[in-house]
Order: C-alpha cells, then structure tokens, then sequence
C-alpha cells in the first residue's frame, strides 16, 4: 500500500496590509487569521488545512510582527521570505495592485528567486479585471513568472490561482513511497534540549549514518541506526540565531514545527522538566493532534529535579492536565545529559507507531460496538433514540473508523468518546488519536450489511 504522504506546505509572503490574512481567510474558509489594520498584532493561529477540488495542503502565513516603518518593513519581508524557503513547497507571493510595486517587492522577489522554490505570483485586490488588468501588467518587472490576478475580498480568481499552486505539489509517486523507515518529529520550545537529546542518541551510541541535507539550513534530518532499524529523526532546533522578539520567535517556532510535523509519523514533544509543562507546550503539542500524529511526550532534564516517591505521579498529573486533548499520549522521563531511559525511546516510537498504522477487522468492530451499546444505551432525544448499524475502519495513520447511525445529530461528543474508551480497552492504541467519522443512514438501508 502507498505511503500517505504529508501535505503539501504553501507558505504566503507579503508586505502588510496586500491581504495576506483576507486571502488566508478565504481559503481557509473561516476567520482564522485575526484582520485588523494595526500592524503588530500577534495572530493566533497561523496554519490552516485547505481542501480543493482533490487537493488537500497546508497554507502558512509567515506574518508575524508587522512594524510600521519602512526599512523594519523590509527586513521583516525578508524574514517572511526566509521562513517561507525555509519550509514551503510552493511561495504564494501576495502584492497589491492599489499600492502598486514597490522597492520591497522587487528586493523580497530578488531573494525568492534565488531561492529556487516555486513562486506564485499573486496580484490582490483586482475588484475588477477590466479596470486593473493593466496594472496588474505591472509586476512582470519583478521577473519572477506571469502575475495571477485575484480579490481575495470578493473571492474572485482564486480557483484560477490554486490550479497554478497545485501544478507544483509533489507528484503522488515518488521515492517517498518506498521508504519505510519511521519519520520522527523532535518538537518542543527553544532550549528544552531537543537538540542534545538527539545528539546524545547519535553520541551515546555512535550509530549516525549519514546526514541528509534537511528542509532547512539550521535543520537536518539525522539518520540514526538503533536495533537494527534506521529511523529519520527531523530537528526543529536552531531557532535562537535570528530571533530579538519574543513574538517573532513563538510565530516561526510555530511554523517550523507545523512542517516538521506534517513530514513525521511519531511526534516526540520535548518539555523541560525544570520548567514544568506549560501553555506553549499545548500550543506546540496541539499541532500534532490537530493532525493526527502519534505522540509521545519526553519529560528531558529529569535528573535535575528532586524527587521523592511522588514527584513522577505529580509532573504526569500535571502533563494530562495541561495536554488534556490527547490523553493517548505516552508519556516518557528521560535526561539528555545522562542518557538516562533513552533506549525506552526507541521502544516507545516502534510501539505508537505500529499503533497509529494499526487496522482491526470490521468483524471485531462490530463485536465490541454491539457489547458497548448493550452495557450502555445510546442517547435520546425527544422520544428518539439513537441507533448504531454498523462501524468499519476506513484509513490508518490515524486510525479513523466510520460509524453509521440513524441520526447524526443524537450521536453526542460524549457517546463516541465512550465508544473510543471501549475500542482502546481491547486495542490499546496507546500513543495514537483515534478519529470518527459520523455517517447516517437511513432505516431502510440498514438492513443492507
């Protein structure tokens, strides 16, 4: 069976005020970004999915801080720009036909160039095409391909301008599909010890076996050979170098991470035992549930807590509740420094990730539905009660399993949790989300199983 391959990146690069977050918004059809014309104000939530047509990929906005003078402009779009061939397959590139083109278009195109990733070039706010068609003729003088005309405030072109994007998303065939290796995200905030955790894995065991030139400069994804198995760890470390704002940082450390995540299997979410588990942890941990990863939380620098016969019940207390969306999540106490529990490591990636590919028949499904709906009655609502036909498993990595019922809107969060509860009791699926999919069907259709 093919590999599922990770979505596509599209990273969107643009001066202040051309429309990033409306296009954004538009595409990701809800009001993620935060619009407001005050440069400088901190967004939120800076990555969303974006389906269309059959194409499903990950649009980024490089934002950030957006200062008001010229020359921090500039550099800003520099930054943006950085980030973007840092991590995107595809540049969206956002100019303004109002503003017309300016001296930091031409100097962010010059290094987008150079980049030698795809650039789109997209003019915004073309209410209309008659009007500003030759104004949009303007910004073939940045030499980085034919202008794409849209309005991301009217929604108008813009289906014209994804089928140019997706003409540069990895085709479905490739190398990818025969490497079976485990794809492993260390991820964390800076200076919890991601990077000597994996340098202390090559060091300790000396077991490197070659170095592959990452995604990024400051990144590599290391191979590292452990029990007769290779493993292709991906370092979102070497953020510090660039970063003199704390916003900025906690906004690329959130777009480094989403690209890391959305090329691994098994996310290992480093905190810092010292510090405690805290909000950006859950900021950082919610990327990989959001899509479905196996996680595994490494608790580093545990050696340099003091501890009594509680201190370990205490910190996982406190993890479960601070990271209360994924109880699923195994939970590891190891030290870079010492080495200590860092075989453990191993063990715990090969388990979640078998997990997380792992299929149950449709027989056995069945089976345990039926016993949990027998020792605990589907809800009701108004005379009406709710009625599970059948569940089937439809994907894996995660495991997603379809559950037909006669009406969706009986099937309450707190019914398919138990659900879930019932099919871990038998399975385990430790370390994995599971998701469901609500399907209904009719009375008349059920009798066809």
């Amino acid at each position: 069976m093919a590999k599922k391959k990770s979505k596509p990146i599209v990273a969107v690069v643009g001066r202040p005020n051309v429309g990033k977050s409306t296009l954004f918004n538009a595409l990701a059809g809800e009001n993620i970004s935060i619009v407001k014309d005050t440069p400088g104000i901190t967004r939120d939530r800076i990555y969303a999915d974006v389906t269309w047509l059959d194409k499903t990929f990950t649009l980024i906005d490089t934002g950030g801080i957006e200062p008001d003078s010229k020359d921090v402009i500039l550099s800003q779009m520099r930054r943006q720009a950085e980030i973007a061939m840092e991590t995107a397959d595809v540049i969206l590139f956002l100019v303004d036909v109002k503003q017309g083109l300016v001296d930091a278009d031409s100097k962010v195109a010059d290094m987008l160039r150079r980049s030698r990733k795809p650039v789109v070039l997209v003019v915004n706010k073309v209410d209309s095409f008659e009007k500003y068609m030759s104004d949009v003729y303007e910004f073939y003088n940045l030499g980085i391909g034919d202008p794409h005309p849209i309005s991301a405030a009217n929604r108008m072109g813009l289906g014209d301008m994804l089928e140019v994007v997706a003409e540069y998303f990895p085709k479905e065939q490739g190398e990818e599909e025969e490497d079976e290796r485990t794809r492993v995200a260390i991820v964390g905030k800076p200076n919890v010890g991601k990077s000597s955790l994996i340098n202390r894995l090559l060091g300790e065991e000396r077991l490197i076996v070659s170095d592959i030139a990452g995604t990024t400069r400051d990144a590599v994804d290391t191979e590292i050979a452990y029990g007769g198995k290779e493993y292709v760890f991906i370092d979102t470390a070497g953020l510090r170098r660039k970063n003199k704002v704390k916003e900025d940082l906690e906004h690329y450390m959130i777009i480094r991470t989403v690209s890391a995540v959305e090329r691994a299997d098994v996310v290992v979410m480093v905190i810092d035992a010292v510090e405690g588990v805290t909000e950006q942890d859950a900021k950082i941990a919610g990327i990989a549930h959001d899509r479905g990863k196996a996680v595994i939380i490494v608790v580093n620098k545990w050696d340099a807590v003091e501890k009594d016969d509680k201190t370990i019940y205490r910190f996982t207390e406190k993890v479960r509740n601070t990271l209360s969306f994924m109880p699923y999540a195994e939970i590891l106490f190891v030290s870079a420094l010492t080495g200590q529990r860092l075989p453990k490591l191993f063990e715990t990636i090969d388990m979640v990730s078998e997990n997380h590919a792992m299929r149950v028949s449709t027989g056995v499904l069945n089976e345990i539905m039926a016993e949990a709906v027998a020792m605990q009655q589907p809800p009701s609502d108004k005379g009406k009660r709710l009625r599970l036909y059948y569940i089937t498993q439809a994907a894996v990595k995660p495991p997603t399993f379809v559950i037909f019922v006669n009406d969706k809107e009986l099937m309450h969060f707190s019914y398919t949790r138990y659900i879930e509860n019932q099919i871990r009791e038998t399975f385990g699926f430790r370390g994995t989300p599971l998701r469901f999919i609500i399907r209904e069907r009719n009375e008349k259709e059920q009798s066809i199983k």
